[in-house]
């Protein structure tokens, strides 16, 4: 189960978290029991998703099979878009960090996909310093939702965050158990 101490994050803008901070998910099984609880979840996906190697891999890579997975609506944010395309794969929206964050505070908004409100946001690849604000702004505007920070710096701002993962080598298995869980469940 997740561990609920707080993390020593990456980037000391992170420690600033008020009196709530992420619940950390320390086992991929359960950050995927968190994705199929969520009716209708979005996928914010960040610069960093084309620039970050993961081993042999980028970043994204691994982001879009966690979201093909359960066909959770992407928003790419910068220029993920290009990307994304040259690897066939047409995000649902395309929105700068702060505008998707301030259409996701209104719980009236009908979402990327005209299905309604989302209910819980996944955060891959987006700067820490944008992350944090966005994180923070949503944690105290946005109570309709859940934030899930799988960043491997990790992001206390978020209601569940990855812990915070030194090693590449780390990383990659958790996010490679990660989608091989997503794999062999299917959500409630």
């Amino acid at each position: 189960m997740a561990s609920e101490t707080m993390v020593m994050p990456y980037y000391k803008v992170n420690v600033l978290t008020g009196s709530k901070a992420a619940k950390v998910i320390d086992v991929p099984a359960d950050g995927v029991a968190i994705i199929n609880k969520a009716k209708n979840p979005l996928y914010v996906f960040g610069e960093e998703v084309i620039a970050t190697p993961v081993g042999d891999r980028l970043l994204i890579d691994f982001a879009l099979e966690i979201a093909k997975s359960r066909d959770i609506a992407i928003c790419a944010t910068a220029h993920v878009k290009k990307k994304m395309l040259e690897l066939g794969v047409k995000p649902d929206s395309v929105y700068d960090i702060i505008e998707i964050v301030h259409f996701l505070k209104m719980k009236e908004w009908s979402g990327v996909r005209g299905k309604g409100f989302h209910d819980l946001v996944l955060f891959t690849g987006v700067r820490c310093d944008l992350a944090e604000r966005g994180l923070a702004t949503l944690k105290h505007f946005a109570p309709h939702l859940k934030t899930f920070a799988i960043c491997r710096r990790s992001h206390p701002n978020a209601d569940f965050a990855v812990p915070v993962l030194v090693k590449v080598d780390k990383w990659r298995e958790y996010l490679e158990d990660m989608i091989r869980t997503l794999g062999a469940t299917k959500p409630a």
